[in-house]
């Protein structure tokens, strides 16, 4: 984070603007919508600022900007087009410990000036770090189209019943699942359709029927896709941002997990080979405990939660115990991996099913069907597979699969770190072991395969 976005409180303090162009009218506009006490100092006065003078009250100083001019600011900005006087306001302010803006200076500035959404009192803004400024007007314009003017009005409403419900909702967890409720609801609808008084009366009615209520949790499964951030689905997105716990396990990326409510309690309970964080068991009891103590919690999965993901043991767990809960389900890895590595799981030329398994059991074992695995005409896609590829590719020989079956392993798929390795069942195992393999990793095998290098379109800078 190049720059710490933060909000400053302007209103009738008092701010310079050393310049008079058309760029420093624009930032007098600005600064003029938080209400600041603007001075202005420039040797010559453009059209556009003494148009602004009467407007917004400004006190214009003709003259040159010298370093003792700075006392008694809250904020500088210089917008000049002589690059002397930018870099001395630059340096007096630093010196003095005043904010600084220096237009399209970065290596000048102490702050800069964000692309801003104006919903007020909601206000949202969106910087590039000063690396592209036109980006970051162009993410505001998707932003708006986004966020409705209506939205103001909705955050005056709650502005004014905050301390209502702060009176009748004692617990913090369920005042805040409350007006998730408002804001999201119906309520907002109404204020959206402009029927604000219908509103009031509504949430006067929520309020009168929340007395005495308790809160009951509930949990969310939810698939967390391959590894890419941007596979999550919108319910996926939604749920993650309104839990008040995240469990998740070590196949999801720190990328997903920073999408989660910022401060919602994060609880790792990943589990690899030999290295259980936490037994299967307890996670069961782990979810059922919290949403009975009002918490809505998300599970948050590696891929899909009921392939291979024992989501099923986890909700029967919560059904014994009357839990609410939701599945949502997630891009499974084989789907994910495949699809990004170039390789069909099913092709007319190749093969006419597909069959997922799992390269262990509960006891650590690889005791696979493994006629039916070593069958023509199909694909084999192995989670967990790493560890036994060796005793798996020999096994797959041994039951009649051809040695020189094509055979790929694929490293972190869909994400900037995927590697995509192929051979053969007699040569996978050797070659892999010579590589510096991080998992998460997925076997595909069968002569889909061979389609890799003719389909390869995902390309990262690190593959």
């Amino acid at each position: 984070m190049d720059y710490f976005p933060i909000f400053v409180q302007l209103k009738n303090q008092n701010c310079l603007v050393v310049g008079a162009g058309e760029v420093a009218a624009r930032k007098i506009e600005l600064l003029a919508r938080a209400d600041a006490k603007i001075t202005v100092i420039a040797s010559e006065i453009s059209t556009a600022v003494s148009n602004l003078k009467a407007l917004h009250s400004l006190n214009i100083l003709k003259k040159t900007f010298s370093s003792t001019d700075l006392h008694g600011f809250r904020l500088v900005v210089s917008a000049t087009d002589d690059a002397d006087t930018n870099k001395l306001v630059a340096k007096t302010a630093t010196e003095q410990n005043i904010p600084v803006n220096v237009v399209d200076n970065p290596e000048l500035c102490t702050f800069i000036f964000p692309a801003i959404i104006d919903r007020s009192p909601v206000v949202a803004a969106v910087s590039s770090g000063g690396a592209s400024p036109v980006l970051a007007r162009l993410l505001r314009a998707k932003i708006e189209s986004l966020i409705p003017p209506a939205y103001g009005r909705l955050a005056h409403i709650a502005e004014k019943f905050r301390s209502r419900v702060k009176e009748v909702i004692k617990e913090p967890a369920q005042r805040r699942i409350f007006w998730e409720n408002v804001l999201q609801g119906s309520i907002a609808e109404l204020i959206f359709s402009g029927k604000e008084q219908e509103a009031e009366q509504k949430l006067e009615q929520m309020l009168i029927n929340q007395k005495g209520n308790i809160n009951v949790g509930e949990v969310y499964l939810v698939g967390a896709g391959p590894g890419a951030a941007d596979l999550l689905t919108f319910r996926a997105l939604r749920l993650m941002q309104q839990a008040d716990v995240v469990v998740y396990d070590r196949l999801v990326s720190p990328e997903i997990l920073d999408l989660a409510r910022r401060d919602s309690e994060k609880i790792y309970v990943g589990k690899q080979r030999y290295n259980h964080a936490l037994p299967q068991e307890s996670i069961n009891i782990l979810l059922a405990d919290l949403a009975k103590a009002g918490k809505r919690v998300v599970r948050l999965k590696g891929g899909d939660p009921f392939i291979f993901g024992r989501g099923g043991e986890e909700i029967e767990t919560l059904m014994q115990q009357g839990i609410n809960f939701q599945v949502v389900p997630g891009i499974t890895a084989a789907s994910g991996c495949a699809t990004y590595a170039g390789i069909p799981l099913t092709h007319r030329d190749h093969a006419q099913s597909c069959t997922f398994v799992t390269g262990h059991l509960k006891d650590n074992s690889i005791n696979l069907n493994w006629k039916q695995l070593a069958a023509p005409n199909q694909t084999i896609v192995i989670y967990m597979g790493l560890v036994g590829l060796e005793k798996i590719c020999q096994s797959l020989i041994e039951h009649g699969s051809p040695k020189d079956l094509p055979a790929a392993l694929v490293q972190q798929g869909t994400t900037i770190n995927q590697r995509v390795i192929t051979g053969t069942l007699e040569s996978l195992p050797g070659i892999v072991a010579d590589q510096d393999i991080k998992p998460p990793t997925l076997v595909i095998i069968g002569t889909v395969v061979t389609l890799h290098d003719k389909l390869d379109w995902f390309h990262t800078e690190l593959s």
